[in-house]
């Protein structure tokens, strides 16, 4: 059997096809009988209206490309739930491309997403290819989120305080007496505001000479690797505050394997408060992100900037706060 339509529902209902389409619309100008023996006509065939064809008439696919760094990271997952509750309460529907997967395969997602005529573009996290989503921007009104690049005209970015926040987890570990601390640095233009952050209350408090960085990136294996080198050292640090969560856990497996326990022997700070911190096995203290405010106002944001193009780019950030749980102590 072949699928209901708009014809089918007309008929049924006893009405034009245009009445029909005005009721799919939610408009307003029907009356009430009319309205409810299209819903009623819908709901006895089991109609379902043509995306493509709706697309081709509204000049809109109402849906949202959203480009992430890396789907394994969990902070990205959590910002994604802010943004799809927003998205749907307004019609939208996401469609999710993993950067990392683009970048082994070489391929240009953002052009995959023009092609299907996306009613906008959310990068989420730091991309390397920013021409290409300069070229996006210049045809699909873009967002990028829980990132400080790139700086693009008519971009907007949402993206947590991380300077703000790296000082809130070095001053929680000086509260504590610790001063031999230790951060393990990210990469971007995120990894150089929480080092900031860190090496500013660091100085603040006269500690220049026992704060320590070490490069890291974003994977557990890298927070493991540059623990073990800090961990080595003749003086070793008695604090670790790692770049992101992910890295914690490497930081965590390190001292463990080193036959340190944490928190007596090495306190530890992690970044993002993803569900990684919140096992109990883990409860690792870090900084919350406000991962899912992030989402909702890139969300809000994309929305603005669909109404309006040619509006302004700002920068929006969210407050982070510290949750402390099980991995810091005194020394």
């Amino acid at each position: 059997m072949r699928p209901p339509t708009i014809r089918d529902v007309a008929e049924r209902a006893g009405v034009s096809k245009s009445l029909v389409s005005l009721v799919l619309r939610g408009s307003d100008q029907v009356r009430p009988e009319k309205r409810q023996a299209v819903l009623a006509a819908v709901e006895e065939l089991g109609y379902r209206p043509n995306a493509a064809a709706r697309s081709l008439s509204e000049r809109r696919t109402r849906t949202v490309g959203v480009l992430l760094n890396d789907m394994r990271n969990p902070w990205f997952v959590e910002l994604l739930e802010g943004l799809n509750s927003r998205l749907h309460d307004s019609g939208l529907r996401m469609l999710l491309a993993d950067g990392h997967l683009n970048r082994r395969l070489g391929e240009d997602l953002t052009r995959t997403f023009t092609d299907l005529r996306v009613d906008g573009l959310i990068a989420v996290g730091t991309l390397p290819a920013a021409e290409a989503l300069a070229t996006a921007a210049g045809s699909v009104p873009t967002v990028v989120a829980g990132a400080r690049e790139p700086v693009l005209p008519g971009v907007d970015i949402v993206a947590g305080d991380d300077e703000h926040g790296a000082r809130l987890a070095t001053e929680h570990l000086i509260g504590l007496g610790h001063r031999r601390i230790a951060h393990i640095a990210g990469p971007g233009a995120v990894g150089e505001l929480r080092r900031r952050g860190f090496e500013a209350v660091m100085r603040e408090r006269g500690l220049t000479g026992t704060a320590t960085v070490e490069q890291g990136d974003l994977t557990e294996e890298g927070g493991y690797r540059a623990t073990v080198r800090l961990l080595s050292a003749r003086e070793r640090p008695t604090a670790v505050f790692a770049f992101n969560d992910i890295a914690g856990v490497g930081a965590l497996s390190a001292a463990e394997e080193l036959g340190l326990q944490v928190p007596r022997d090495l306190s530890l700070v992690g970044y993002d408060n993803t569900y990684l911190s919140r096992l109990r096995h883990l409860w690792l203290t870090t900084v919350d992100n406000a991962s899912h405010d992030v989402g909702r106002r890139a969300a809000r944001c994309l929305l603005e900037r669909i109404a309006d193009p040619a509006r302004p780019a700002e920068v929006v950030l969210t407050t982070p706060a510290l949750e402390v749980r099980g991995t810091t102590a005194r020394p």
